[in-house]
C-alpha cells in the first residue's frame, strides 16, 4: 500500500489535541466517529462509550482491530484552604513527569479553567526539600490560573471534587519525522487505525474478512477491551511498542508483542505477523513485555472466545513525555493493512 503520510500525521495531531482521560472521551469519540463517517463507514457507539466502525468484507466470518483513545490524566481529589487542587490519578502517570506541566479543569457545568501542576515544594528559594521531595500523590497540587485565596472562591468557579484534569500534550513532529507528544499511547495508534481507514475508502478495497474496527475508553484503567462484538473470532490489538532494557524495539520499528503481562498472545497470530513483517521487509522487532496489558489480553481475560495478537510502533519513555518516529508509524500501517488485506 502507498503510505499516506500526510493524513496520517494530520490526524495524530488532530487527535492528540482533544483532551480525553479516561472516563472523559465523548468528544474524542466523537471526533473520530465523524471522520469514520466521512469515509463512508458504519459506526456505533457503546454502552461503554466504545467507537465501533464497521468494514465489510468478502467474508462474513468476523474479527476485530482495536485502539484506544483514552489517555492518562488526574482528576480533584479535593480543594485545598488556600485555593489549591488535590489530586488523584486517572491511570498510571509517572508523577515527577507531570511537576511544572500545563492542565486544563473541566468542571461538570462545561467550563474549562488553566493551571499548573506542582509539587508542594515548588521553589528552591523557599523550600529545602524542593529537589528532593518525592512526587506523588499526595505531595502534587494543581494551581489554578485564577483569582483563587480559598476553598470558597474556588467553589465559586464551579469547581468540585471528581471534575477531570487534563494534561498539556505539547505535540511536536519534527523535520527528522519525530512525533513528540503525551500520550502517543495510544492515540498515534488510533492515526494508525485511521490511516489504513483512509487506504481503503479512498481505494474503495474490500478487506478479505468483515473487520470490527474498535477505539476503546477505558484501556488505561483497565477494562477497555472487556466486551467485543460476539461474532469476532480473532482481535489484533494496536497499542504502542516499549522500548528499554532488554527490548528490541526502537522509534523507528513496528513491534510485534510476542508475551505481555497477562501471558503469551496467539501463536499461529503472532508467527503470521512476523511473516509478513519479513516479506514486506517492514522494519520490526518481536519483544515481552512484563509490565504491560492491552485491551486484547483484557478481552481474552474476559471469557472472549478468540485469539489475540498486539503490534505497535515504538515509543520511547512511556507514560511520560513520549516520542516515535514516522518511521515506525508507516511500518504499523503497513503491517496492520497486510494483515487485513
Amino acid at each position: 500500500m502507498k503510505f499516506n503520510k500526510k493524513y496520517t500525521l494530520d490526524f495524530a495531531e488532530k487527535i492528540l489535541k482533544i483532551d480525553s482521560p479516561s472516563g472523559f472521551t465523548s468528544n474524542a469519540i466523537s471526533f473520530l466517529q465523524k471522520e469514520a463517517k466521512r469515509l463512508g463507514f458504519k459506526t456505533s457507539v457503546t454502552q461503554k462509550g466504545n467507537l465501533i466502525i464497521e468494514v465489510e468484507g468478502k467474508s462474513k466470518e468476523a474479527r476485530g482491530v482495536c485502539a484506544h483513545t483514552d489517555t492518562l490524566g488526574l482528576m480533584v481529589r479535593s480543594i485545598k484552604a488556600d485555593g489549591k487542587l488535590a489530586v488523584t490519578k486517572v491511570g498510571g502517570p509517572i508523577m515527577n513527569t507531570l511537576d511544572s506541566e500545563y492542565c486544563r479543569i473541566y468542571t461538570r457545568d462545561g467550563k474549562i479553567y488553566t493551571g499548573t501542576i506542582l509539587s508542594t515544594s515548588p521553589s528552591i528559594h523557599v523550600h529545602k526539600d524542593a529537589t528532593t521531595l518525592a512526587r506523588n500523590e499526595d505531595t502534587m497540587e494543581i494551581r489554578i490560573d485564577e483569582v483563587v485565596k480559598t476553598k470558597e472562591d474556588v467553589e465559586k468557579l464551579g469547581i468540585m471534587n471528581g471534575d477531570f484534569i487534563a494534561i498539556e500534550t505539547k505535540t511536536e513532529i519534527t523535520p527528522s519525522g519525530f512525533i513528540k507528544s503525551r500520550f502517543l499511547d495510544d492515540k498515534l495508534s488510533v492515526a494508525i487505525l485511521f490511516s489504513v481507514l483512509e487506504h481503503i475508502s479512498k481505494n474503495k478495497i474490500k478487506l478479505a474478512k468483515k473487520t470490527y474496527f474498535m477505539i476503546t475508553v477505558y484501556e488505561e484503567v483497565g477494562h477497555g477491551g472487556a466486551w467485543i462484538p460476539e461474532d469476532i473470532k480473532e482481535l489484533l490489538g494496536v497499542d504502542m511498542g516499549c522500548i528499554g532494557t532488554d527490548l528490541a524495539c526502537t522509534e523507528y520499528d513496528v513491534s510485534i508483542c510476542a508475551k505481555d503481562s497477562s501471558g503469551p498472545y496467539d501463536y499461529q497470530m503472532t508467527s503470521k505477523l512476523i511473516d509478513i513483517a519479513k516479506k514486506e521487509k517492514l522494519n520490526y522487532a518481536v519483544d515481552i513485555y512484563p509490565m504491560y496489558g492491552s485491551d486484547v489480553s483484557t478481552a481474552l481475560s474476559s471469557s472472549n472466545n478468540i485469539k489475540g495478537a498486539l503490534i505497535g510502533p515504538g515509543v520511547h519513555a512511556s507514560h511520560g513525555m513520549e516520542r516515535s518516529h514516522i518511521q515506525a508509524v508507516e511500518a504499523s500501517v503497513k503491517l496492520l493493512f497486510e494483515y487485513l488485506k
